[in-house]
């Protein structure tokens, strides 16, 4: 843990196991990661935010200039969140920046996303409205099937 923010407030890093208990203790999970990263799976939490700490763009990542303004927008600056990225440096960031403006119950969560799949915490993975996942058959030998045998007519 080291200070990175201008502020000299010091980054609480926490492990994934330490974040998944706060977050079913009822702090928020904020997702800094790109809404495209966001959109292939995500934690699941009750109160779950997607404010991109970065933009991908045909030159690189940019740091997403309304950042501030968003979280504003969402939380106050006495909510209890848990922010975490795709491996733990964007919400390291992320959490310098808020804490930087006032924000105090601040957990960065270590190891990101990537390290709460490891886990096999819970996710979130949205369907794709254009792809139906196909549907899974099984296939049952002929002694397994049950013979039904046909109704009388009444």
């Amino acid at each position: 843990m080291g200070s990175i923010g201008s502020s000299g407030a010091e980054v609480v890093t926490i492990d994934v196991q330490e974040a998944k208990d706060l977050i079913k203790s009822g702090y928020g999970y904020m997702d800094v990661r790109t809404v495209e990263e966001f959109k292939r799976g995500y934690v699941d939490a009750e109160k779950i935010y997607n404010i991109p700490y970065m933009f991908n763009t045909p030159e690189g990542r940019v740091k997403n200039p309304d950042f501030l303004k968003e979280v504003a927008s969402a939380c106050s600056k006495e909510d209890h969140i848990v922010v975490g990225c795709q491996s733990g440096v964007r919400s390291l960031y992320a959490v310098a920046d808020l804490q930087n403006v006032g924000y105090k119950h601040l957990s960065n969560m270590g190891g990101g996303y990537l390290a709460w799949t490891e886990k096999h915490f819970p996710v979130v993975k949205p369907e794709d409205v254009d792809q139906k996942k196909p549907e899974v058959v099984e296939l049952k030998k002929p002694e397994d099937v049950e013979q039904k045998k046909p109704e009388a007519e009444l």
